[in-house]
This record gives structure tokens, C-alpha cells and sequence, in this order.
């Protein structure tokens, strides 16, 4: 790894140092507050499936040693001299992007998560040719156009996977026009971290909302805490088929390997769906619910910075917020394996920070 003269500040950390799944103490140097940017004093960090992709080197990318970490709120503790936006003080946030070229298209449209030279905030090369290292960390040092404010009506724990659940699901549901389709109908496949913010949104927007989910076991969850309106369970065929035709759009949130097929079918003539997850083999799609629906599967990722602030903006009026489990800094190892059996409700979130967190 390249180290640039300004890489003076010292921080502790947790990394992934191989492909074995588990993260260690780490001491690793940020580079000093610039012109530009913001330091954060990182008070929680949530745990994104992505995180676990990375550590195990899933997609074959992982640069070791690795500091995961995407969803992290925080409060500034000092701001660069061109920085007007934010103060000492201030509670805010970091998702999944650090740096874009800033000059093409899309970041001129604010559309960051699309530019060719997006810079992921951890595992990317960032401007000056380092490699980012993310929230599993006492602090950073973020470039101030991706940095957003942490509405002060939510708690920085349960807002933290907004960063990224929140806006993963948020941004296609803003592109497809499903806020601005009360009454419609909204199927959300999978019922984990991106799938249970996917419930509250479409319930906050007016929308009819239908939980898709391998597990009976997660129905009165959905129906009860979440206020779904219908509970369908993928693998039985008779409720699947009673349900035909009757969604006008689908969010896909599982990151394992299934037919898109039988998901297809549940979605009216010019429906859509959303893939929003990654899994690590490709998902089968016949063209058969396609032609005989005219349907449309589409992809996301993430979102820009502009959309993420109005997201977290419209978290703050309408109280919505993650469902976390928080964990503390010495259960991290515990929380990925949990993670990696699915077993959270429904996100983990590491207190980083705050001394007197309840944990």
C-alpha cells in the first residue's frame, strides 16, 4: 500500500488481514484534516452484508489488510478551511462512497454512485492513491461532498444503516416513481437489513406493501412490526399463484443465488423489479415472465449524495429508523458469524464510541 507524507494520524481500528472471516485490532494511519474535509469522531458503524462479501474476499477484490465499515455516524471534530457546510459538533454520516471524479455527468447531476472513478469507502483507492479504510474505527477523515447531517430527531445508532440499507432501497423507489404512487403495491423479497427499511418506506409513502420471504416464521414480525399488508411465502406455489399479477413493483433484497421466475409472475403487466443485493452467483431468469408481462428488471446501487441527504431528511419527518442490535467493540468477530447465518434482527450495529451506550 502507498503511503502519502500526510498519513500522520494514528487510529485504531479492526481488520480483515485475510480471507478467514474475521477481523483483528489494527493500527493503521488517516491522513490530516484538509482544506476540504471533515474529521469524525465515529460513534457507530453498522454491519452490512457487504462487509462479510469483502472480508472473505467473495468477489475476488478484497485488498487485506481490510477495515470494513460503510454505514457510520458520527460528530465532527474539525473542519478544512473551505468548509462552510458543517461544524464542530455536528451529527453526521458516511455511506459507501469517499471520492468520484466530481467532473463528469453523473457527479454533476449528483449521481456519485455512477461515475467511472467512484472511490468506495473502504477497499477503493482514493484520491491521493491510498487505499480507504472504512468505520470499523475510532475516526476518519471524509471529503466534505460525502459527508451528510444526521437529522437531530434520530438516534445515531439506528440511523447509521440508513447510510446504506436506507438509501439502497430508497433510491430505486424514488427512480421508478413509487413515492409518488400512493395506493400502488410493493412486493419486498427478503425480510433482513435492507428488506425491513424497504417495508417501512413503502408504508410511509401509501403503498400496499407484500413481504416475499422464504421463512413462515418471519410473518407475524412483518405483518405485526412492521405493518406489511400481505405475507407470502416463496416456496408455496398455492399462495404464490393467489397472488399473481397483483404488484406493480418489486424490491429484491437477498444476496443468495434464486429464480427470479416465480417473482416475475407476482407482478402486474409493465411491472418492475429491482435487484438491489449482490449475491455471488448469478440469479436465474427465464424470459418467459418477461415477454408474456412486458416486465422489467433493473438494478441499483446505492445512491448519490443529494438523494441520500433527502432520504435521511424524509427519515427524520416521518421517524423511521433501522431495527438494530447493537454490539459492543470486543463482539465483532460473533456479530459476522451471526451475520453470515442471517441470524439478526435486522441490523448489527458497533457501538464504536459512546462510552455509556446500553448495551
Amino acid at each position: 500500500m502507498e503511503v502519502t507524507p500526510n498519513h500522520t494520524q494514528t487510529v485504531a481500528g479492526w481488520a480483515a488481514m485475510n480471507e478467514s472471516g474475521k477481523v483483528e485490532p489494527f493500527i493503521f494511519k488517516r491522513r490530516e484534516n484538509g482544506v476540504d474535509d471533515v474529521t469524525i469522531k465515529i460513534q457507530y458503524c453498522g454491519m452490512c452484508h457487504t462487509d462479510l462479501h469483502f472480508i472473505q474476499n467473495d468477489w475476488g477484490i478484497t485488498m487485506y489488510p481490510l477495515v470494513p465499515g460503510h454505514e457510520i455516524t458520527g460528530v465532527v471534530t474539525k473542519v478544512g478551511t473551505n468548509v462552510t457546510t458543517f461544524k464542530p459538533g455536528d451529527r453526521v454520516g458516511v455511506g459507501c462512497i469517499s471520492a468520484s471524479c466530481l467532473d463528469c455527468d453523473h457527479c454533476r447531476r449528483s449521481e456519485e454512485n455512477y461515475c467511472d472513478k467512484v472511490t468506495l469507502t473502504y477497499n477503493g483507492i482514493f484520491w491521493d492513491g491510498t487505499v480507504t479504510y472504512g468505520g470499523y474505527s475510532d475516526m476518519m477523515v471524509a471529503n466534505k461532498r460525502f459527508v451528510v447531517k444526521i437529522p437531530d430527531s434520530l438516534p445515531l445508532d439506528a440511523a447509521a444503516p440508513l447510510l446504506c440499507a436506507g438509501i439502497t432501497v430508497y433510491s430505486p423507489m424514488k427512480q421508478h416513481g413509487m413515492l409518488q404512487s400512493p395506493g400502488g403495491s410493493l412486493g419486498v423479497v427478503g425480510l433482513g437489513g435492507l428488506g425491513h427499511v424497504a417495508v417501512k418506506f413503502g408504508k410511509a409513502f401509501g403503498l400496499r406493501v407484500t413481504v416475499i420471504s422464504t421463512s413462515p416464521a418471519k410473518e407475524r414480525e412483518a405483518r405485526e412490526r412492521l405493518k406489511a399488508d400481505e405475507f407470502v411465502v416463496s416456496t408455496n406455489q398455492k399462495q404464490m399463484q393467489a397472488m399473481s399479477r397483483s404488484l406493480d413493483y418489486i424490491i429484491d433484497t437477498v444476496s443468495a443465488k434464486h429464480s427470479l421466475g416465480p417473482i416475475l409472475e407476482l407482478l402486474k403487466v409493465n411491472g418492475k423489479l429491482v435487484l438491489v443485493a449482490a449475491p455471488d452467483q448469478p440469479v436465474e431468469l427465464p424470459s418467459f415472465p418477461l415477454i408474456f408481462g412486458r416486465r422489467t428488471v433493473s438494478g441499483s446501487m446505492t445512491g448519490g449524495l443529494k438523494e441520500t441527504q433527502e432520504m435521511l431528511d424524509l427519515c427524520g419527518e416521518h421517524n423511521i429508523t433501522c431495527d438494530i442490535e447493537l454490539v459492543s467493540k470486543d463482539r465483532i468477530n460473533e456479530a459476522l458469524a451471526r451475520l453470515a447465518r442471517n441470524d439478526v434482527r435486522y441490523r448489527f450495529v458497533i457501538n464504536i464510541g459512546v462510552a455509556n451506550s446500553k448495551l
